[in-house]
């Protein structure tokens, strides 16, 4: 007979990738145990294995979800003026980032750990985000729609922008990240505008 899933069973393995998180970031995927893991949730080790098979099947479900909630923060934006909305993308993705740090020190550095099934699958979910930042961008600049390179190179640009954030500010105050998401969206459309036909080298 098939085991019943618990009533809470979502709720657990949120709490297990929350705990995780903190615990991979800090301490490295590697040298993070499933005991320690465990223990930050109030579980027992053999509890934690009924969710999560192994650490590289945990690591995967916590980039997995991150990922996915990026994707579906983009995909919520109401469509509008092309300058409003890639405004409008980038001060959602600032906010989504908050309380997320830890989330995204892993995402960096610790893909490796993942199945060669697992990191395609991740960097799948990647590129769909991608994706749509990037068509944001060619909205306002329709040019670069016909300079692939340089439109990804624009797009991680300015998710280079974004990634500042964390990597250096890291304040979880609201508004302070709603008057950096004004800065790049300035700085980025004051200056996307101007590179369709500019003489500026082509990224080849």
């Amino acid at each position: 007979m098939a085991r019943t899933i618990a009533k809470d069973h979502d709720e657990k393995r949120v709490a297990i990738r929350m705990a995780a998180a903190r615990i991979f970031a800090a301490q490295g995927v590697d040298r993070a145990s499933m005991s320690a893991i465990a223990k930050a949730c109030g579980i027992s080790k053999a509890l934690i294995y009924h969710y999560y098979a192994s650490k590289a099947e945990l690591l995967f479900d916590i980039l997995e979800s991150h990922l996915e909630g990026l994707n579906a923060v983009v995909e919520k934006v109401p469509a509008q003026q092309p300058r409003a909305y890639l405004r409008a993308v980038v001060l959602e993705i600032l906010l989504a980032y908050a309380g997320a740090d830890d989330l995204h020190r892993i995402l960096i550095n610790s893909r490796d750990v993942l199945s060669p099934a697992q990191q395609e699958a991740i960097n799948g979910i990647q590129r769909r985000l991608i994706g749509k930042v990037s068509a944001a961008i060619a909205a306002v600049a329709p040019g670069l729609k016909e300079e692939k390179a340089r439109l990804h190179a624009v797009t991680m640009s300015l998710f280079g922008m974004t990634n500042w954030y964390f990597m250096w500010n890291r304040s979880d105050d609201e508004g302070q990240r709603r008057g950096y998401a004004g800065l790049v969206a300035d700085l980025f459309l004051n200056g996307v505008e101007g590179l369709t036909g500019s003489s500026a080298s082509h990224m080849g």
